[in-house]
């Protein structure tokens, strides 16, 4: 019974060391966002020089997830957390990776002539940083229906993806002088779609970890 208590306590922490990572790869988002809508570099670079913390806690929570695999004897819903836990981290390191290309895409476009602001990028950061925002907050509150309703969300934020390539084709049909931007504009709203796609696959390893379902590759439909 004690061990299994210590052991109960270890579960605990690794559910609070997923919630502190999530918080780091969220406010990297956020600031991604702020930094290439505002045209903030100084913003931006931070993005770029924070990321280690993250590649640091994601170290941090394999290392702790082997050491539980290896010195205990997980049940299986036990096993179901470890495993979510293990796809979690992955997509929280990825979604930090994505903001700091986001912040590169700021970083570049700072040295060029401004284009015209895009309303579809503003919309398009909202609304995956609406989605990060949930797949956390269904990862703390084990919150399964919050979890799949963000399979919904995702077509959402392909469809305004899709809307910033045409525009920024149309503009580079225009004027063909600022290709190389609207290049960049469209790398950027991809980093944007890509991190939606990965707060869908957290979402997938909250109904994973809390139900024993297998959402993957069938969430989006």
């Amino acid at each position: 019974m004690q061990q299994r208590s210590h052991f109960t306590q270890k579960l605990s922490e690794l559910r609070m060391r997923l919630i502190r990572m999530a918080a780091l790869s969220e406010q990297a988002v956020q600031h991604a966002c702020r930094a290439y809508l505002e045209h903030d570099t100084d913003l931006a670079e931070s993005v770029v020089m924070n990321d280690m913390n993250i590649n640091d806690m994601e170290d941090q929570i394999d290392a702790f997830n082997l050491e539980l695999l290896a010195l205990d004897q997980p049940m299986a819903c036990d096993l179901r957390l470890i495993i979510g836990s293990m796809r979690i981290t992955m997509n929280l390191e990825r979604v930090g990776d994505e903001a700091v290309n986001l912040a590169h895409r700021t970083l570049f476009l700072s040295t060029r002539h401004s284009l015209p602001d895009n309303p579809r990028m503003a919309q398009l950061c909202a609304h995956v940083q609406d989605m990060l925002q949930k797949a956390v907050r269904a990862l703390v509150d084990e919150d399964t229906a919050l979890a799949e309703g963000i399979c919904a969300m995702d077509h959402r934020a392909d469809e305004l993806s899709l809307k910033v390539l045409k525009e920024a084709i149309n503009t580079m049909v225009d004027e063909t002088r600022i290709v190389e931007r609207s290049v960049h504009v469209i790398m950027a709203s991809r980093h944007l779609e890509r991190i939606g796609d990965l707060a869908t696959n957290i979402a997938e390893a909250v109904v994973f970890i809390k139900e024993g379902q297998n959402l993957k590759h069938r969430c989006r439909g």
